[in-house]
């Protein structure tokens, strides 16, 4: 691991390091992370380092499970999390997150991924994936706003397929390359970093046109805010 990220990341946050523990275990400790972590009201975990690491680690043979396998089960445990976060939501509202001194239920989780609902809408659940802490604490906001179970289960359904596999056989085609054996864990800091791409230029964008709104180029009548559960 990069030093600086050695001496503050806790050895459960390092995938290498969970892996091996794990052992044989390996994948189903894999499913429980990713399904706690889309969902279950913990949001610090290697999410998307670890599905890296999972195909990396059966490209090598390290993980004795077939690839097709090991994204099917990944894709299900992702979207059950979600699904369990969705009627957490439901049930409590965001009753929960009302301590701001609270070490992972914080208030502001909560207001920053109801802004990033309300700027993307339904797609949200999909371009969430990738961004960590958002993924947990969008389906609370998903069910806690009652957006409709059947568009919910949709869009969170083409998150899991895109997500899960895409990332873990991303980790599969790379895993025989030297380089990135020998310089795993910056590979999976860039991935991470890659992965928060998309979110910069979309907020970039949106200064952009806020701007121009405020300049006089928007129309009259602007469109509407989406609200959980819009089209």
């Amino acid at each position: 691991m990069l030093p600086l990220v050695a001496m503050l990341m806790p050895n459960w946050m390092d995938p290498e390091y969970l892996l091996h523990w794990m052992g044989n275990w390996a994948l189903w400790g894999t499913l429980l992370v990713v399904f706690i972590e889309c969902g279950v009201l913990f949001p610090i975990l290697p999410g998307d380092s670890l599905l890296f690491a999972v195909g990396l680690f059966i490209a090598q043979g390290s993980i004795d499970v077939p690839l097709w396998l090991a994204c099917v089960l990944l894709t299900v445990a992702a979207f059950l999390g979600n699904v369990s976060g969705y009627y957490i939501g439901r049930a409590l509202g965001t009753s929960l997150f009302r301590n701001p001194n609270a070490r992972f239920l914080k208030p502001k989780y909560i207001e920053q991924t109801h802004e990033f609902f309300e700027r993307f809408g339904p797609r949200a659940l999909v371009m969430a994936r990738f961004v960590p802490i958002v993924r947990t604490f969008i389906t609370i906001v998903a069910g806690a706003g009652k957006m409709d179970p059947k568009k919910f289960f949709l869009w969170t359904g083409v998150g899991a397929v895109i997500w899960a596999p895409g990332i873990t056989l991303l980790g599969h085609a790379l895993g025989n390359v030297q380089f990135i054996h020998d310089h795993l864990e910056s590979a999976l800091i860039l991935l991470v970093l890659v992965s928060l791409i998309p979110m910069v230029v979309e907020y970039v964008l949106a200064r952009r046109r806020n701007r121009n709104n405020k300049s006089g180029d928007a129309p009259k009548h602007a469109a509407p805010k989406h609200v959980v559960g819009s089209d």
